[in-house]
C-alpha cells in the first residue's frame, strides 16, 4: 500500500540535473578516443615515476564572468594548457560522479556510473581526458564507496527496504556525512562497488582512483562512542567486508589495468595499505600521507623563534616513511572550514608568510614522496577556497602572488627533471640526512639521490628569518657545486640574500661525507644545490 519514490538509474550513464534527476539512455561506444600513444607510453610501476598533482575542484577552478563554471570542452583548452605550463604530471579531480547537492564537493555520489551534467555529456568529459593525455598529464578520480546520500532518486532504500545499505544503523548510518554505508558484505554491493571502479578506467580512461574516506571503511567504530558500534566476530573493530572489498577492488583494478593506480586516503597506521594483497596489505598503489601534513603544518604555523622546540615535527615522517607508499598531501581539506588558505597559516608579517611558504614547498618537493598540491596554492590564494567562486586569479597581478606560482612552475619542471627527486622515493638510497638535529639554528639539511644513488642533490631549509653564515655542507665528492633553485630568489619575490653561484667542495669530511662546501642560508629559504657535470 506505499507507493515508492522515483529512484534514478544506479547504473545509470547519464543524468539530468535537478528537478527530474531522470536517467538518460546512453552510448557509450560512439566516442572516437585519440590517446592510444599515451595509453602506451605510461609504465606499471609508478613508484619511480614522477608525480606532481594538482587537485582542483571543477566548478571553481575558473568561471565566466556571469559566475557560470567552465565546460569539459572549456576546461580541455584552458586547464590542460595551464597544467602543462606549470608541469604537473597529473590532475585529481574532486569527485564527478553525478551528485544532487553542489556543496557536497561530489563527496555525496548518486550517480556511481554517471559523470556530472553539470558541465556537459560524458562524451565531453571523455574529450577532456582525451585533451589532457594528448599533452601527457594523467587523469586521477575521486571515487567514493565509503558512504552514500539518503536523498529519495538514490540508492537509499532503493525498494523501500536496505537493500544496498547496512540495516543496522550503528553499521549503515555515518554520523560524520549523515548518510547511509554500503553492505561491504552483499555481494550485490560489493558487485556494483567494484564494477563502478572499473568502468572510469574503461570507459574513460582514467589513470588513477583516489580512494575517499577509507579509514572509515576500516573500522568499524570509526566516529563512533562506544554503544555506538558493533563490533566483529572476534570483538575487534575492524570492518572484515570492507576490508575484503577493497583488497578486491585493487585486485580487480590492478589485474584488468596495470597501467592504473589506486590512492587511498587514509589516516590511521593501519599496517599494509599500500602493500600488494598477496602480502597481506590492502593492494593500494599509493597512501595519502597525513601524518606528514599534519605534523609539518603544526610546525610551520609556529613563530619561527618556537621553532627550534619542534624540530621533530619535520624530521619524524622518515621515521616511518617506507612503511607505505607515500604521497605528501596539501589537498582541500586544509583550506576549508576557518583553516585558512596555506598563506595565512603562515606567521610573521606579509614578506614572511609568503617566504615560509616557499620554503615549504621547497621542503614539500625535496621530501621522500609523491606530491598533492590543492589549487590556489601555487598562487598563494589568501582567503580559504570557496567552492562557489573560481580562484582570485586576479592576485596574479602582485609580485608575491605571481612570485609563488614562479615558484611552482620551477619546482615542477626541477622536480621532473632531476630523478634523484622522485626515482628512489621509497628505496633508502635515495635519502639520507645530513643533519636532522641541528634545532638550535631550524635547519635541516639531507642528500636525494636517484636509483644508483647517484646524481645527488642536496637540499637545506632554513626555517627562521635569520640569515646563517658560512654554513658548512656535506657533498658526496670533490668538485664544483651550483644553487639550482633557492625559493629566496628575486623571482620569487624572495630577498635575493647572497648565496653565491657556485661553491669548490674543500677535502673537510663533513656531516658524513668526504667533502663540504661553505655557503651562506637565506632567511626562510630552502636550497637545492647540485654539482656541476
Amino acid at each position: 500500500g506505499n507507493r515508492l519514490p522515483h529512484k534514478s538509474d544506479p547504473v545509470g550513464f547519464y543524468c539530468e540535473q535537478y528537478p527530474s534527476f531522470a536517467s538518460v539512455v546512453y552510448d557509450h561506444e560512439q566516442y572516437q578516443w585519440q590517446d592510444a600513444a599515451w595509453r602506451e607510453s605510461q609504465q606499471n610501476d609508478k613508484r619511480d615515476q614522477p608525480l606532481s598533482i594538482y587537485e582542483l575542484h571543477v566548478g571553481s577552478w575558473k568561471r565566466h564572468p556571469n559566475g557560470d563554471s567552465l565546460s569539459w570542452r572549456e576546461l580541455a583548452v584552458d586547464l590542460v594548457a595551464y597544467i602543462k605550463e606549470m608541469g604537473y604530471t597529473h590532475i585529481e579531480l574532486l569527485p564527478v560522479s553525478e551528485h544532487p547537492f553542489s556543496g557536497s564537493w561530489g563527496y555525496q555520489p548518486v550517480g556511481m556510473f554517471s559523470p556530472t551534467s553539470r558541465y556537459g555529456s560524458a562524451d565531453d568529459f571523455k574529450y577532456f581526458v582525451d585533451q589532457c593525455h594528448q599533452a601527457g598529464i594523467g587523469v586521477i578520480l575521486d571515487w567514493v564507496p565509503a558512504h552514500f546520500p539518503s536523498d529519495a532518486h538514490g540508492l537509499a532504500r532503493f525498494d523501500g527496504t536496505p537493500l544496498y545499505e547496512y540495516e543496522d544503523p550503528r553499521r549503515g548510518w555515518h554520523p560524520d556525512w549523515n548518510s547511509y554505508i554500503y553492505d561491504f558484505g552483499r555481494n550485490t554491493v560489493r558487485q556494483f562497488l567494484v564494477a563502478s571502479a572499473l568502468f572510469w578506467l574503461d570507459k574513460f580512461h582514467i589513470d588513477g582512483l583516489r580512494v575517499d574516506a577509507v579509514a572509515s571503511m576500516l573500522y568499524l567504530d570509526y566516529s563512533r562512542n562506544a554503544g555506538e558500534w558493533v563490533p566483529n566476530v572476534d570483538g575487534g573493530n575492524h570492518n572484515y567486508e570492507a576490508i575484503s572489498l577493497l583488497k578486491w577492488t585493487n585486485e580487480e583494478v590492478y589485474g584488468k589495468y596495470p597501467h592504473a593506480m589506486t590512492i587511498a586516503e587514509e589516516s590511521t597506521a593501519f599496517a599494509g595499505v599500500s602493500r600488494p594483497t598477496f602480502l597481506g596489505g590492502l593492494g593500494f598503489g599509493f597512501k595519502w600521507n597525513m601524518g606528514w601534513m599534519h605534523d609539518t603544518l603544526t610546525y610551520m604555523q609556529k613563530e619561527p623563534i618556537h621553532r627550534r622546540y619542534h624540530h621533530n615535527d619535520m624530521t619524524f615522517s622518515m621515521v616511518y616513511h617506507y612503511d607505505e607508499n607515500f604521497i605528501l598531501s596539501l589537498s582541500h581539506d586544509e583550506v576549508v572550514h576557518g583553516k585558512h588558505s596555506m598563506l595565512y597559516k603562515m606567521p610573521g608579517d606579509e614578506w614572511q608568510q609568503a617566504a615560509n611558504l616557499r620554503a615549504y614547498m621547497g621542503f614539500m618537493y625535496a621530501h621522500p614522496g609523491k606530491k598533492l598540491n590543492f589549487m590556489g596554492t601555487e598562487i598563494a590564494q589568501s582567503n580559504e577556497w570557496n567552492h562557489d567562486a573560481q580562484l582570485p586569479w586576479h592576485l596574479l597581478q602582485y609580485p608575491k602572488h605571481d612570485g609563488q606560482q614562479r615558484l611552482i612552475r620551477d619546482l615542477n619542471h626541477l622536480y621532473r627533471h632531476e630523478p634523484a627527486l622522485y626515482q628512489a622515493d621509497y628505496e633508502q638510497v635515495g635519502f639520507r640526512w645530513l643533519d636532522h638535529n641541528d634545532a638550535d639554528n631550524s635547519i635541516f639539511a639531507w642528500l636525494r639521490a636517484d636509483k644508483q644513488g647517484a646524481h645527488p642533490i642536496m637540499v637545506t631549509c632554513n626555517f627562521t628569518p635569520v640569515p646563517r653564515i658560512a654554513y658548512r655542507l656535506g657533498v658526496p665528492a670533490a668538485g664544483r657545486y651550483r644553487v639550482v633553485l633557492n625559493t629566496d630568489s628575486e623571482h620569487y619575490w624572495g630577498s635575493n640574500y647572497d648565496v653565491g653561484l657556485a661553491f669548490v667542495a674543500e677535502p673537510t669530511p663533513w656531516q658524513g661525507m668526504g667533502h663540504s662546501i661553505v655557503l651562506d642560508l637565506p632567511p626562510l629559504a630552502t636550497l637545492f644545490i647540485k654539482q656541476e657535470s
